[in-house]
This record gives C-alpha cells, sequence and structure tokens, in this order.
C-alpha cells in the first residue's frame, strides 16, 4: 500500500510538471516568435509569420535602426519618459502606502478599517470605469505630464500596496516599535529606522510588480499624456505607421522586443523576491 502511495505521488508529480511545462510553453512562445520576426523583412512577417529569417527575409538590425529613426518622435526620448514615469511611480507607491499600511495595522479604528476595505475594493474595479472621467480630471488639474501622472500611479497602485503591506506589517511584534518609543523615537523616527528595514521582503516585492505594471501600460499615459510632447515606448510603438495606416511589422516587433527585454531581465533577476515578498505578506490577514 505504501509503495502505491509513493507511486501515485510520484504520478502526479510528474502530470504536474508536464501541465506547467505546457503552459511555460504557451506564454513564452509569442516572445519566441516577436523575436523571429524581429530579424525579418516586413514583407516576410506577413507571409512567413512562423518561418526562421534566412536568405532574402533576414534583416539583420535594420528593423531596429529603422524603429528607433521613425518619424520625428526619437525612441530614445520615449524610453527616458518611461524610466522616469515607471521609477517615480513605483518610489510613490512604496513610500505613502508602506506608512498607510502601517498606520492601518497600528490604529484599529473604523476610519482605518474602511480606507483598508476600499483599498481592497479598489483591486476588483475595471480600469474602463473611470478612465474617461480620471482623463478629465488629470487635464484640470494638470497631471498630463511625466512628472505628474504618478501621483494618478499612486492612486491606482495603492490597492494591491497596501493590502501587502499591511499583511507583513500585521506580522511585526509591537513591542519593537514600543522598544523605539522608549528610546525616544517619535512616529517617523520609528517608521524609517525601526518599521521600513523590516519591510524590505515586501518593499522588494511590491516595488518588482509595479515597475512590471508600470512600464508595460499603455492606456493610463495613453489617455493622459500630451502625446505632441510626451510619449512612452509603448504608446511610441502603436504610431510606427507609415503612408495610408501602413504599419511596419518588421519595426514594430524590433520595439516590442527591445522594450520587452529589460522587463524580462529585471524580473527573472527578482524573481525569488516575489515569492518571498508574497508570503511574508501572507503571514497574517
Amino acid at each position: 500500500m505504501k509503495s502505491n502511495g509513493l507511486s501515485n505521488e510520484k504520478r502526479a508529480k510528474t502530470m504536474l510538471t508536464v501541465l506547467f511545462a505546457v503552459i511555460c510553453l504557451v506564454y513564452v512562445l509569442p516572445v519566441f516568435f516577436v523575436l523571429l520576426n524581429s530579424f525579418k523583412v516586413n514583407t516576410f512577417v506577413k507571409t512567413d509569420t512562423f518561418g526562421w529569417p534566412h536568405g532574402e527575409s533576414f534583416a539583420g538590425f535594420d528593423n531596429f535602426i529603422k524603429g528607433m529613426t521613425f518619424g520625428n518622435y526619437p525612441f530614445l526620448k520615449s524610453a527616458f519618459y518611461s524610466t522616469v514615469i515607471t521609477l517615480l511611480s513605483t518610489a510613490l507607491i512604496l513610500l505613502f502606502t508602506s506608512m498607510a499600511a502601517w498606520y492601518i495595522a497600528r490604529v484599529d479604528s473604523l476610519f482605518c478599517r474602511i480606507v483598508y476595505y476600499a483599498c481592497v475594493f479598489s483591486m476588483v474595479v475595471p480600469f474602463q470605469m473611470v478612465m474617461f472621467t480620471l482623463s478629465k480630471t488629470a487635464d484640470t488639474l494638470r497631471l498630463n505630464t511625466p512628472w505628474t501622472i504618478p501621483v494618478i500611479y499612486l492612486g491606482f497602485g495603492a490597492g494591491l500596496a497596501v493590502f501587502m503591506f499591511t499583511g507583513f506589517v500585521k506580522s511585526i511584534p509591537l513591542e519593537i516599535e514600543e522598544a523605539a518609543a522608549i528610546d525616544g523615537c517619535g512616529p517617523l523616527r520609528t517608521y524609517f529606522s525601526v518599521v521600513l528595514p523590516m519591510l524590505k521582503p515586501t518593499m522588494i516585492s511590491v516595488g518588482i510588480l509595479e515597475i512590471m505594471w508600470v512600464w508595460n501600460d499603455y492606456l493610463l499615459p495613453y489617455l493622459v499624456l500630451d502625446r505632441t510632447k510626451y510619449m512612452t515606448i509603448p504608446i511610441h510603438i502603436q504610431y510606427l505607421k507609415g503612408s495610408y495606416g501602413t504599419v511596419d511589422l518588421g519595426a514594430t516587433m524590433a520595439l516590442i522586443l527591445t522594450s520587452i527585454i529589460p522587463v524580462i531581465v529585471f524580473y527573472l533577476t527578482c524573481q525569488k523576491h516575489i515569492i518571498k515578498g508574497v508570503a511574508a505578506g501572507a503571514v497574517k490577514g
């Protein structure tokens, strides 16, 4: 009986391994085909989408050069704005949501519970429900530049961040903060000197998730930013059109690959911290 149990367990693990390998392949295939087509001449991208680039279909790095020099808006400028928006937005989210989560976890009041559940509820509200009102509000408050749009990202990213930070703060012994207060630390010093260092696992995890989200986001910058002055990488790629609306698919694939490589490298480097942060934030609900 014991041998049968071990055999069944081994078979189940093998089936799960095969299943997850297939799922992984399904996710990787689109990226692989983007890689293939980024080195093909435009006509062969349409006629031989799934074939290997060879002979006359091989474009080399011409697609990358064409995509980065297309039109009057430099690709490096778009990359700069994407970087600025991503870094500023992530910094604001990490700082303000961690402080809010610490207050919510330590002050057990009706107001704090309302704020917490409002943040949790915001995670299930579709962006499409608020995007038109948001666009008008952003224009009115002049939040339509790369330097001010992080305020909007702070609002949309607060839900998940507060949820994860609150769960982790509840696992921190209150006696540590009480000892800091006895030593003369005020609230701000207690947060920055005591609480913030202990939030590192969840801080890294939330930071990775927010960076990936903001870097790849297309709809919010498209609705809010003045596209004659500011373009992020996703918007720049969408404007790779020639006369009569024709699209150079080879150049488009090259820029898509250029934009996702930093995110893939960043994620593969930091993926272990995501697991640690999620596990740490799930200690107490």
